[in-house]
């Protein structure tokens, strides 16, 4: 099959992983249009999610959130509701890596949430159009749907229920019957795969009851492989080397990092380290973690992150307090718009450091002070770093909170549905204009 990318141009089949479950292709449509949803009235024109492409003179961020079974789009500058859609149970939503759609994990299907906002750069200005927002129809079969990972221009979409992985193009996320290949890791675990640059395929390997390795693939063929990464676990991009890709994969007793081809495995002072959320940033070598070491605690509440340096395979502690407050959960890292390493801690501030040095620089009070809960579906904050502001939903008070991350100061706090579990925000901007 004949892909074609923004950055160059080249032919290949991902027959990456083996053994090769199902190639599917089909004839795609135009990504605007998915399919218009039934009008409730025949007189009146039928809603198409993504259609009614209009030119507007600005456009403002929105943030999709998930609670209580309701998709909810908001308008970031005013607050004000876009949009909503209906959910059966509890849904896990990740950036698509457009700037503009929304993956939603749901049971046993990926789904796409348009948010309906574009802006696209010609020269010395940009041209911005809306959409119409909502839930699209076209779905992905997905036995237990986890991990949706996009990378240059490709999202892999992983099935927990059987080991599977889905490949896919960004832009083809909506488009019915475009496409796909459908690749299978040998058995069903919670796993993570991502599309390298060079049409390779990173991805886990394991079992429900054990996974400790990771792979590249490619055509059929190994390339790299590492049993070392015991409770694999998260995957992040650094900046890329003159080789290539560079990512980093937790793991629980130290993490690895792919460079060069080859993975490196990260040496640590402790038997047991976790380390499973992570946050990259493209013009960085530097990758933000969380840091655990208690391998018997039932809810660890840590203290201390680490920063990886993918260029020599290294780990760098870093302490952010010894109170009650300087802890933080999985959702609480980001990175700035230069590099920057930022957590949101239990006394609802954003605790900034450099990841060159492990210093902590400055902390922004955002949020009421709050704890994670036992039941990790449960309501609690989010922290989401789009451009150069951090986005923080504030469970407990209702309110999302807009960071000017430049200034170091909450801009704006704008009400919230109650309840809110996930949150994901758009500006339409794909995210390689985002570099400086």
């Amino acid at each position: 099959m004949s892909r074609t990318m923004s950055r160059r141009t080249r032919t290949l089949t991902l027959s990456a992983l083996v053994p090769l479950a199902l190639v599917a292709t089909g004839c795609g449509t135009d990504t605007s249009s998915p399919r218009a949803t039934d009008s409730p009235d025949r007189g009146e024109p039928a809603v198409v999610v993504g259609g009614d492409a209009r030119e507007v003179a600005a456009i403002t961020p929105r943030a999709l959130v998930a609670h209580d079974g309701t998709l909810t789009l908001l308008d970031t500058e005013t607050g004000e509701t876009v949009t909503t859609a209906h959910t059966d149970g509890f849904v896990r939503l990740s950036e698509a890596g457009d700037g503009r759609h929304v993956v939603v994990a749901d049971g046993d299907k990926f789904r796409v949430f348009d948010t309906g906002i574009v802006s696209a750069q010609h020269g010395d200005h940009a041209h911005h159009h809306e959409h119409t927002p909502g839930l699209s129809p076209v779905t992905h079969d997905s036995p237990t749907a986890g991990h949706a990972v996009p990378h240059e221009g490709w999202t892999a979409l992983f099935s927990d229920g059987t080991g599977e992985i889905e490949v896919l193009r960004t832009e083809d996320l909506t488009t019915p019957d475009a496409p796909k290949e459908r690749l299978a890791t040998g058995a069903a675990h919670h796993g993570v795969a991502m599309i390298l640059d060079d049409d390779a395929v990173l991805h886990t390997v394991g079992t429900a009851e054990e996974r400790h390795t990771v792979a590249v693939t490619r055509n059929g063929k190994t390339l790299a492989r590492t049993d070392a990464c015991p409770n694999v676990h998260g995957e992040a991009a650094a900046a890329h080397d003159r080789d290539g890709d560079v990512v980093v994969i937790g793991c629980t007793d130290g993490p690895v990092v792919l460079r060069g081809g080859e993975f490196h495995k990260v040496k640590i002072d402790e038997t047991y380290a976790r380390t499973g959320n992570l946050a990259g940033h493209p013009e960085s070598p530097f990758v933000l973690t969380d840091y655990k070491t208690d391998p018997d605690a039932d809810l660890e509440r840590p203290t201390q992150v680490a920063v990886v340096d993918t260029r020599d395979a290294s780990l760098r502690t870093v302490s952010l307090g010894n109170d009650a407050g300087d802890s933080y959960w999985f959702r609480s890292l980001g990175r700035g718009p230069d590099g920057e390493a930022l957590v949101l801690t239990y006394d609802g501030s954003i605790r900034v450091i450099d990841p060159a040095t492990g210093r902590q620089t400055g902390a922004i009070e955002a949020i009421t002070p709050w704890t994670e809960n036992k039941d990790w579906q449960q309501p609690g904050p989010v922290l989401e770093v789009v451009g150069d502001f951090a986005y923080v939903s504030d469970a407990a008070a209702s309110e999302l909170v807009v960071v000017d991350l430049v200034t170091a100061t909450v801009e704006r706090r704008l009400p919230l549905p109650s309840g809110v579990t996930e949150l994901v925000v758009t500006d339409g901007v794909a995210p390689h204009a985002h570099a400086h």
